[in-house]
């Protein structure tokens, strides 16, 4: 049995590992224009259009906000 529990908390705190590691932070910068961009949390691009804190239906854990952007809309 204490086998069974020491698997499951392995396997939780992998799942944690992997879903931490999908999103980072960019620093603050400059663009070309002399604009100031305050820096953010977003998650790693992937190409998917479903994973993105901004997508309808998903939650942005820094800010407290669900996502508004339609995934089928170009």
């Amino acid at each position: 049995m204490k086998l069974i529990k020491i698997s499951l908390y392995s396997l939780f705190l992998a799942t944690l590992a992997i879903k931490t590691a999908s999103a980072g932070y960019v620093q603050g910068h400059y663009r070309q224009d002399g604009t100031y961009v305050n820096g953010y949390h977003r998650t790693n691009p992937d190409g998917n259009k479903f994973n993105n804190y901004s997508t309808q239906g998903n939650y942005n854990p820094y800010t407290g906000k669900t996502g508004t952007v339609d995934p089928y809309r170009d």
